[in-house]
């Protein structure tokens, strides 16, 4: 069975900023594609932020230039930079593994595997 788990989330001001992680011990995180996704009550999961097994990344636009999506391979975990936060960030965020994929989504159908999610909170 596989197992994600995320950490990092909590509650913080506007303009600040926040580091999520994502690690699992069930596959080799760089050799999968690797997606946030975030969900916030009463909305559609969103898929904002992805990476490949080459490094290509794609970002949504609410996120791009405030984000960045890395990986640390030596530590088998996936990382999210967030900056700028703003109060429409605020939502539960995961991390999700894509099987099958050779290229960035943010399509949520194309990913295998999820975590259970961190929640992210932003104060005006």
């Amino acid at each position: 069975q596989v197992h994600m788990v995320e950490s990092g989330g909590g509650s913080v001001q506007a303009g600040g900023s926040l580091r999520l992680s994502c690690t699992t011990s069930s596959f080799t995180i760089g050799r999968y594609c690797m997606g946030w996704f975030r969900q916030a009550p009463g909305k559609e999961r969103e898929g904002f932020a992805s990476i490949d097994s080459d490094g290509s990344t794609s970002y949504a636009d609410s996120v791009k230039g405030r984000f960045t999506i890395s990986q640390d391979n030596a530590k088998n975990t996936l990382f999210l930079q967030m900056n700028s936060l703003k109060p429409e960030d605020s939502a539960m965020y995961y991390c999700a593994a894509g099987a099958l994929l050779i290229a960035p989504s943010l399509s949520s159908a194309d990913f295998t595997y999820w975590g259970q999610g961190t929640q992210v909170s932003v104060s005006s």
